[in-house]
């Protein structure tokens, strides 16, 4: 692992930022805002790392699908009311507050998807 600048991945990084922002401020319910948005944010997570970091695919692939485990388990055991957050939207927006079994599988589809194109561009490449 070594400190490398990718501009496609912060290009990637950047458009998939504006569409989470997009749907958190236009879509207060349904599909996109609560299974598409978590697929898309272990996505986001992956190619920002790639952005500054040369790392192997499958370790960030797993190590960022752990980091969205560990979040989303904390929201089981209510992390924001433990830390006093409850009421602050922003981070309520950014880590959630309820815990979904759902969202555990969507952020394994996330990363599976990036990691086959991953694959695919390497083939290709």
């Amino acid at each position: 692992m070594k400190i490398k600048y990718n501009t496609t991945f912060l290009w990637v990084t950047i458009l998939l930022i504006i569409i989470e922002i997009l749907i958190a401020v236009f879509l207060k319910t349904g599909f996109i805002r609560h299974t598409f948005g978590d697929y898309l944010v272990v996505i986001l997570l992956y190619c920002f790392f790639k952005s500054f970091i040369d790392i192997n695919s499958l370790v960030l692939g797993i190590s960022v699908l752990i980091l969205a485990f560990i979040i989303e388990l904390l929201q089981l055991i209510n992390i924001l009311e433990i830390l006093g957050l409850q009421h602050n939207h922003l981070i309520k927006l950014i880590l959630g507050s309820t815990f979904h079994f759902s969202d555990l599988i969507a952020y394994t589809l996330g990363i599976i998807s990036i990691l086959i194109v991953e694959r695919k561009l390497q083939q290709h490449g």
